[in-house]
């Protein structure tokens, strides 16, 4: 199998970051922050990256749009566990992911990611491999139809130029990956998530993941536009500094992103750039029957056909 040029990987993927974060700070008002990053000399992972990050803003308490570009002797258990032929190998990838994390609690929490690995099997003559993943999912703290219908909507128009089954199985593929097995319950409202992708083949599954990417802003802002000016009071701040908890305990306990990155030695500070600035805890909190909160629960928080 040819493996996609890394060089055109690379370049879609740092004009997604600038058309995202560019789009971003224009809605509020408050430009990102560039770190860009090298891993120095002597470490076992070798690369480079840029953290785009914006905290403190009018709309976004915390956004962060990274972009990396690593490559290592060895691929970490997180990324072979479904293919164990390539345990050892040496590795290259590639990724844009996304976390941001609204001010105003009506304004739901949204995950982006695209990536690219490429890889050389052990033996003589092995030729490289690559695959693709990445998807979108939305983390609401209070519940509405329409922009659930939307979201899902978008996902399901991006993949549609690759085969009917992509969205049911990808949104499948989410709600399965985006669910905390320990509470029982899914993240948010899901989207589309895929992982070790190469059925289409190299240039084609390439297209598929750059189509869900550019279908991003596409799907998010429009909510955050009809969201942010809504009035919240302590009650609503509350309870989504309660729900942030649930999702700094996905992506710590059950997320494999987080894990590869950590495994493969990774930049720290930008593998946790998805951590809320703010999140609490409380022990088995309830929620007044009928009421808002309750509804999210009841209403949102299942496996539903959104579209």
């Amino acid at each position: 199998m040819t493996v996609t040029p890394l060089a055109d990987v690379r370049t879609f993927l740092l004009g997604l970051q600038t058309r995202i974060t560019d789009a971003v700070a224009e809605l509020d008002g408050q430009p990102f922050v560039a770190d860009p990053w090298q891993k120095p000399p002597g470490e076992m992972l070798q690369g480079n990256g840029l953290t785009m990050i914006l905290e403190g803003g009018s709309v976004f308490e915390r956004a962060g749009c990274g972009f990396s570009h690593v490559r290592g002797p060895k691929l970490p258990p997180s990324a072979t566990q479904h293919r164990p032929e390539l345990a050892g190998a040496p590795f290259e990838a590639l990724g844009v992911s996304l976390v941001f994390h609204p001010r105003n609690p009506y304004v739901p929490t949204v995950h982006m990611n695209v990536r690219m690995l490429a890889a050389t099997p052990a033996g003589e003559g092995a030729q490289p491999v690559c695959w693709f993943g990445g998807g979108m999912d939305l983390t609401p703290y209070y519940g509405f139809e329409d922009d659930a219908v939307h979201f899902h909507r978008i996902c399901k128009d991006a993949l549609s130029p690759f085969g009917d089954d992509k969205y049911p199985r990808f949104k499948q593929w989410c709600d399965d990956y985006f669910y905390l097995k320990h509470r029982s319950e899914p993240r948010g409202i899901g989207g589309v998530f895929f992982d070790d992708f190469q059925e289409l083949g190299p240039a084609q599954s390439f297209a598929m993941m750059q189509s869900v990417a550019d279908a991003f802003l596409r799907a998010y802002l429009p909510i955050v536009e009809r969201r942010k000016d809504t009035p919240y009071g302590e009650r609503e701040r509350d309870f989504q500094l309660y729900r942030r908890g649930r999702y700094v305990e996905f992506n710590l306990v059950w997320d494999r992103g987080t894990h590869f990155g950590l495994q493969s030695g990774g930049r720290t500070e930008s593998i946790l750039m998805s951590m809320p600035p703010l999140a609490s805890w409380s022990y088995q909190r309830p929620v007044e029957p009928g009421s808002a909160e309750d509804r999210l629960y009841k209403e949102f928080l299942v496996r539903r056909e959104w579209v």
